[in-house]
């Protein structure tokens, strides 16, 4: 017996897209690390990572804890306005 599945939207829905926007802070920084993890790995192949590398990366890294914290304070049902 063969069972029927739900059909699948193709297209995001706008709650979908307003979820994206809303994050789209912290994706955006993560990317970032990921950029900067990515140049640290190529650059094993170039006699190791510079000091530029490594700072390039401290500051991605921060990047992503301040776009946590402000994505956590926008979404927090329990924060005062």
């Amino acid at each position: 017996m063969r069972k029927r599945l739900a059909p699948i939207a193709t297209e995001p829905t706008a709650a979908d897209l307003a979820a994206i926007d809303t994050e789209w802070p912290l994706i955006a920084a993560e990317l970032d690390v990921l950029d900067a993890e990515i140049s640290m790995i190529y650059a094993e192949d170039h006699g190791g990572p510079t000091a530029l590398d490594w700072r390039r990366l401290r500051r991605a890294e921060a990047r992503v804890t301040r776009a946590a914290a402000d994505l956590a304070d926008r979404t927090d049902p329990h924060r005062a306005a």
